[in-house]
């Protein structure tokens, strides 16, 4: 039973996240047309959040590893819902600046804690269990993304549209707080750290570069779906969240059925053959002639690029036996590294160019991935000495 609630409220935080990241992202056309934004303008300010996210995440580390990840995912989660409303209140740049902060900061110490709660859930249930609660924060993402496309038709204001899926996203965030992993739950069992705690640079670089080139790609896709949907082929407020809801859909039903297929095909596979659809998906991106087919190809890059996440963060717990957590914190760092390369080379295209052309980065980025993922081959594991 204890094992069942730890579980439960771990899928309940990674579903709160989803849904927080969500009712941001969707609305970036809608504050950029409230703010009066240019392209440019809004690349800077979409830095703002991975850059400040990874000092949250490091910060998340520091934090965790005294209090544990409980303790900090109680204080921050809420902290991101606050800042979702406050950007759909700010009445200027400078509070959207702020707003902006503060999602960064919490944002990055979530996303750090919500893994570390489900590696510690993985280890109470001694089996793979990392691709469901992924899953969960994509539907709760496809969920935000429907939500705001509903609003939209229903002509709600910015700041109601934001505040109703936050009221829910605090009140599912304390709910599930008393029952997640304390501490004592989060330490590594004796034996396995009897096994040397280094880890190598070397085996996790391919690791590293696919999850960086990974959110390139959804760097490309959260920030810039709206603006591509209606700058290029006139989509209405309506209609251009559906982009953002057929990528977030299609990561669902792949993270779904993604643990048995990896134990059918092995991860290297399935990484390969997510790389390949992604750069299909990028393709048809950049050379769609019409919404249905780019709300489709949109759907493509998150069949695709779904697997790479958590297969990057489970080959890297297998190249970190004694559990330290190291190479899974130098992976998660090229998260935010490559939503920072995203959101400014994806940007700085559309700025001089436009944004079919921008798209075709990420394209280009999604076929290396396919070279990569023969890193993603499981390892012997050295064996703890007598």
């Amino acid at each position: 039973m204890r094992h069942r609630s730890a579980r439960m409220a771990t899928f309940a935080v990674f579903a709160v996240q989803g849904l927080s990241f969500a009712t941001l992202l969707t609305q970036v056309a809608a504050l950029q047309n409230k703010h009066g934004l240019s392209e440019g303008d809004l690349t800077l300010l979409l830095l703002v959040v991975p850059v400040l996210a990874g000092a949250g995440s490091v910060m998340a580390g520091t934090l965790a590893a005294r209090k544990g990840s409980k303790w900090l995912l109680r204080l921050a989660q809420p902290a991101v819902a606050v800042s979702v409303v406050a950007a759909g209140l700010a009445a200027d740049v400078p509070q959207l600046v702020a707003a902006l902060v503060l999602f960064g900061l919490a944002v990055g110490a979530v996303d750090a804690g919500m893994n570390m709660q489900g590696v510690a859930v993985e280890r109470l249930y001694g089996r793979a269990v990392l691709n469901g609660f992924h899953a969960a924060w994509s539907a709760t993402s496809l969920a935000g993304a429907l939500w705001v496309s509903l609003a939209n038709g229903l002509g709600l204001t910015l700041p109601v549209m934001m505040a109703i899926p936050m009221a829910l996203a605090v009140a599912g965030s304390l709910l599930a707080a008393p029952h997640l992993c304390t501490i004592v739950e989060e330490k590594v069992p004796a034996e396995a750290k009897a096994v040397s705690g280094r880890v190598r640079w070397g085996p996790i670089i391919p690791l590293c570069l696919a999850m960086g080139f990974l959110y390139v790609g959804d760097a490309a896709v959260s920030n810039f779906h709206g603006v591509f949907m209606e700058n290029i082929l006139s989509a209405s407020a309506s209609v251009a969240p559906l982009a953002y809801g057929a990528y977030q859909a299609a990561t669902l039903l792949v993270r779904l059925g993604g643990d048995l297929t990896v134990r059918r095909y092995g991860p290297a596979a399935i990484v390969r053959i997510g790389g390949v659809i992604a750069t299909l998906g990028f393709a048809g991106v950049v050379f769609a002639p019409s919404q249905p087919l780019a709300i489709v190809a949109f759907g493509l890059t998150g069949m695709g690029l779904a697997v790479v996440a958590p297969q990057s963060f489970s080959a890297a717990g297998r190249l970190d036996p004694a559990g330290t957590g190291v190479a899974i914190a130098r992976v998660n760092l090229f998260n935010y590294v490559g939503f920072i390369v995203g959101a400014a080379l994806v940007g700085g295209i559309a700025d001089s160019t436009d944004m079919r052309v921008a798209f075709g980065a990420p394209l280009l980025l999604a076929g290396v991935i396919v070279v990569l993922a023969r890193g993603f081959e499981p390892r012997p594991q050295p064996q703890p000495t007598a």
